[in-house]
């Protein structure tokens, strides 16, 4: 018995493409708002689903509890960190300009810049013109460009809205993924192994180490950096150590490191007089400075081995990209792929002939196709 041949009725097929394409464009424009906050989510509650869970098992297995508690603790750290330095630079900047331009700024001498070679007397003159002429000389060289950067200044409201909006559904999209964790993630597997079969599902789960890496290595070392540094701030008596901390773990987010912080600080304290604080800081600040180094590595490895490289590019590519967000979205995106690719690489075996061998053989090869 012949069996007819199919038809393909291509209208169709066009058709129900061109819908199912139109469905997800309307999905994706409707949830577009929400997609960035429920991003930075799912990477905050994967990484510390392993502390949530643990949290559980000690608050007499209640969910609830547990989910109240990791809420305070998310709180603790993005929410009261952005709150305290807006409200220290509100309160501080009023103080700071008028400091500035009353007049009574009292700058050293700086007489080593004689002994540059070339430009040294040109710039010990022109800054001691400048250092004559008391802070009202100083806001009249730089009035022309407080209106550039007032300007850039209002461009980064904006900027800083849309973050602390992201943040606030970051923080409602963490507190739903971590009462229905175990849901979204079976759902999640299932959709990857339907979509790839076993590949998908491991995929998944690389993943979600590539993430928690990521987690640990940045934000944990940043973390502890900034409140390490953010302690020797306080003990030496350095004036506003909370927004200094604060700055110190953006700073250390955004791989520039503690130094940034540290090392004006130590440059005030000697400059005011205060050399033993001063040593005493200098010396902390070495220690803090140089703590990512061992950190860092150790918290990588104890998720997923990750090339120092790709996190540092993923930081910096995901600042210049998505913004503040991008601190965490870009070296998890990085990550992630180059988990898949690596070992979708190493399902192969690695090429055992030498290259000489393959590149004469390909040379024979050519050789027998120009004769033919």
């Amino acid at each position: 018995m012949k069996t007819e041949p199919k038809i393909w009725d291509m209208p169709q097929i066009v058709f129900s493409l061109l819908f199912i394409i139109l469905l997800i464009v309307a999905c994706f424009w409707v949830v577009q708002p929400f997609v960035l906050g429920f991003a930075w989510a799912s990477m905050v509650v994967i990484a510390t689903w392993p502390l949530m869970i643990k949290l559980q098992s000690l608050l007499w297995g209640r969910r609830s509890l547990a989910v109240i508690a990791m809420t305070l603790l998310l709180i603790l750290l993005f929410i009261l960190p952005v709150a305290l330095l807006v409200s220290s630079l509100i309160e501080n900047s009023g103080p700071v300009i008028a400091w500035a331009s009353s007049g009574h700024i009292k700058l050293p001498e700086m007489e080593w810049l004689n002994s540059l070679p070339v430009v040294g007397k040109k710039l010990n003159s022109a800054y001691h013109t400048l250092v004559q002429g008391g802070g009202s000389a100083m806001m009249a060289k730089v009035q022309p460009y407080i209106g550039r950067t007032s300007v850039f200044l209002f461009a980064q409201v904006g900027h800083f809205g849309r973050f602390m909006l992201h943040l606030g559904l970051m923080l409602l999209f963490s507190v739903l993924l971590y009462w229905r964790g175990e849901q979204v993630g079976h759902g999640i597997r299932h959709f990857a192994f339907r979509l790839a079969s076993r590949r998908g599902d491991a995929a998944v789960l690389l993943a979600s180490q590539a993430i928690r890496a990521v987690a640990l290595g940045v934000v944990v070392t940043a973390l502890v950096q900034g409140v390490l540094g953010g302690i020797g701030l306080a003990i030496s008596g350095i004036p506003y150590a909370t927004v200094l901390t604060v700055l110190m773990i953006l700073s250390c987010l955004v791989q520039l490191g503690p130094l940034v912080v540290l090392v004006p600080a130590i440059i005030w304290l000697y400059w005011s007089g205060d050399t033993t604080w001063g040593t005493v800081l200098l010396v902390w600040s070495c220690v803090v400075g140089t703590l990512d180094n061992v950190l860092r590595p150790m918290l990588i490895r104890m998720g997923a081995d990750l090339p120092m490289i790709l996190i540092l590019s993923g930081v910096i590519g995901g600042l210049v990209a998505f913004g503040m967000i991008g601190l965490f979205i870009g070296p998890v995106v990085l990550a992630v792929s180059y988990r898949l690719v690596s070992v979708w690489v190493h399902e192969a075996p690695a090429p055992e002939e030498s290259p000489e061998e393959v590149v004469e053989e390909l040379a024979e090869r050519e050789q027998e196709q120009a004769t033919k």
